[in-house]
């Protein structure tokens, strides 16, 4: 499902760059297949650390909780 944000401000540079740092960040931690307690800690004070626009959840969702409920990626609890 799509959502639409026609009232949400336009990021700014320093928005795009954390969201891309942000996907970085999420895409090496996810390369093994395999999400551990530690890097998800690592991502989520990465996201917590500021403002979380909309962009940031969106892409924390279709990273690593579709994986997740997928198969493709296994959550590491210890």
């Amino acid at each position: 499902m799509k959502i639409e944000r026609p009232n949400a401000p336009a990021l700014t540079k320093a928005d795009l760059q954390h969201l891309e740092t942000l996907k970085a960040l999420v895409e090496g931690a996810i390369a093994d297949g395999v999400l551990t307690a530690a890097e998800a800690a690592y991502i989520k004070a990465v996201l917590l650390k500021d403002e979380v626009p909309p962009q940031e959840l969106d892409l924390i969702q279709t990273m690593i909780w579709a994986k997740i409920q997928s198969g493709e990626l296994l959550l590491e609890w210890s």
